[in-house]
């Protein structure tokens, strides 16, 4: 049935802008924390069709993940981008980013993991939702989220992450309880997320007889579909148009497989 709506979709993407995508803020909760996200969707399109949670880089809710749930609607999925720090709570420059952020990735992240499991809460309450398909992806800090997340047991068919925190030395046993397909798109030269850290993850993937992808961009470090990173390498994270492109194509291609 999807197959038809993705067809449809990828027809009416060609005639339509994506000006046209709807989209909202919705405000929903975890315990006292009152959070705020942003759901996209096509409105031409009828019928369940799978739904993709999205979690921001370390600086939160921001105008690019916004744009990347619009560009997933305009491919026909209901996107929902989850607010992991909640409402009003927005870094303003990369030091507030950097300790907001460690206070999800330290201890055992439950907090970190309790967030991601509302967003995907959420998600999975819209009606436009097939539950059967439910997806999530990442972005840097957001990539370490979603990975933590899938390793709650969460029903998800598919995980994705862009140049995503691979720090799992806390967690790793819990790689066991993982369910979905999982994909890793990642810099070859990444110094934020070295290779040592991404073999680790394989390894536990490989020991559980996880479904996995590993995909490493050449002359690419962290940050590389970020337009905002600058385009200097030699400070470890920078924006990397070819890298950008082929990431988001094998997304779509791995997710399109998750959907039939």
């Amino acid at each position: 049935m999807f197959k038809k709506i993705l067809m449809l979709a990828l027809t009416l993407t060609a005639t339509t802008s994506l000006a046209k995508i709807k989209t909202e803020t919705v405000e929903y909760k975890q315990g006292d924390q009152v959070l705020e996200g942003y759901l996209a969707y096509n409105p031409a399109l009828k019928g369940a069709r799978p739904g993709v949670l999205i979690v921001h880089a370390w600086m939160g809710l921001d105008e690019y993940t916004k744009r990347r749930a619009r560009e997933l609607a305009g491919l026909g999925y209901v996107a929902f981008a989850a607010d992991i720090y909640g409402k009003g709570i927005r870094p303003k420059n990369a030091d507030e980013a950097g300790k907001l952020a460690t206070e999800y990735r330290s201890g055992d992240r439950k907090l970190l993991r309790g967030r991601a499991e509302a967003g995907l809460d959420e998600l999975q309450k819209n009606k436009m939702v097939d539950k059967n398909h439910l997806y999530a992806i990442g972005y840097c800090f957001g990539g370490n989220a979603v990975m933590e997340l899938a390793m709650t047991g969460a029903p998800l068919k598919a995980v994705v992450t862009f140049h995503g925190g691979m720090d799992f030395s806390k967690t790793i046993a819990d790689v066991k309880n993982i369910k979905a397909h999982v994909l890793i798109l990642h810099g070859a030269l990444d110094p934020y997320s070295p290779m040592e850290q991404v073999q680790t993850l394989e390894k536990a993937m490989n020991d559980n007889k996880l479904d996995y992808q590993v995909v490493f961009y050449s002359g690419t470090v962290h940050s590389f579909t970020d337009p905002s990173a600058g385009n200097d390498p030699s400070k470890g994270a920078a924006y990397n148009p070819v890298s950008d492109k082929r990431s988001f194509l094998a997304m779509t291609d791995f997710l399109q497989e998750m959907s039939k």
